[in-house]
């Protein structure tokens, strides 16, 4: 009897396949710098519109301005405020949920930048008062959302 005594290679298959990925890989980044050609303009070149210094509002955006009083319509200060709202282009193309957390100050504002119009959750927390949290429904360029908080309930 006799045995073979055939060496196997532990990396081979992965060493060749890097190999044939990196070469592909080459290969196309070579056959798409011999494609690029600049644009060829015979009366020479354009000038790019002129930039405007306002930025226009983007469509589908709102901004809040959200008001946080007290049941005797007395301004919360230093309530915490949490904006929670959809953003697209998340993992997959799947909405993800994004947050912006602010603290109102001695008026009980609080002044939200723009964020994408639609279903947006609004979370007040502040110390001494019950919590709030409630979904809206904004589909407006401009919205003040005034909020009421109530005392917690009492424990026995």
């Amino acid at each position: 009897m006799q045995a073979s005594a055939r060496r196997r290679r532990p990396f081979g298959a992965f060493r060749s396949a890097v190999f044939v990925i990196l070469a592909l890989s080459y290969a196309s980044v070579a056959y798409a710098q011999s494609n690029d050609s600049p644009p060829s303009d015979s009366q020479g070149q354009q000038e790019p519109p002129p930039k405007s210094d306002a930025k226009p509002a983007e469509a589908g955006m709102t901004k809040l301005k959200i008001r946080v009083t007290s049941d005797a319509d007395k301004p919360v200060a230093n309530a915490s405020v949490y904006v929670r709202f959809y953003e697209s282009g998340g993992f997959l193309h799947h909405d993800k949920l994004a947050e912006m957390n602010f603290k109102t100050n001695q008026d009980g504002s609080v002044k939200v930048p723009e964020i994408p119009q639609g279903k947006i959750l609004i979370q007040v927390i502040a110390s001494g008062w019950h919590t709030y949290g409630k979904w809206y429904d904004v589909d407006k360029d401009e919205e003040a959302i005034t909020i009421k908080l109530v005392p917690p309930p009492h424990w026995y």
